[in-house]
């Protein structure tokens, strides 16, 4: 008969989940980004109010008062004798304004990033007000000719 295989005593590490949470939440990069969503979101609803109520009013004026959001293909119409409604139809209209919105949205995060790069190339280009420590082989050779120069030949004297 065969011996049953028990597995080998593995260390229990104990790990508090709220601490392994709040370690989490600490890192600056998990705050960045939470703080990014909630501007993204109040950035969200202020690039449709300009859509909707200050780019497309003009261009539908220039298309002889087309309103986009209302640009429908009618699949099947609805039935006025029903309750449900049942309008099958593919609305191209609110489409052409969800682009229009990803391109201002698309431009003004470009318009962020060319700004960030060109604040860090320009702190690139001037130079560190410190002058870089020397690498510790360059200290130890300035320690040895010190040693040389005071005529001892040990640190200890």
């Amino acid at each position: 008969m065969r011996e049953p295989i028990v597995p080998a005593k593995l260390p229990r590490i104990k790990v508090s989940i709220l601490g392994e949470f709040r370690e989490f939440i600490a890192r600056g990069n998990v705050i960045d980004l939470a703080v990014g969503v909630i501007i993204g979101a109040a950035f969200n609803d202020i690039v449709k109010s300009l859509v909707d109520n200050v780019v497309m009013p003009p261009i539908g004026l220039l298309l002889s008062g087309i309103d986009f959001a209302h640009l429908q293909w009618v699949l099947r119409p609805d039935d006025p004798a029903t309750k449900a409604n049942e309008l099958v139809a593919v609305q191209y209209g609110l489409f052409i304004n969800t682009l229009i919105k990803f391109v201002i949205v698309a431009w003004v995060v470009f318009l962020l990033v060319k700004g960030v790069n060109a604040i860090r190339r320009k702190d690139a280009e001037t130079p560190s007000k410190t002058p870089p420590a020397p690498p510790p082989q360059e200290l130890l050779l300035t320690e040895i000719r010190d040693l040389l120069k005071s005529g001892r030949s040990s640190p200890n004297g």
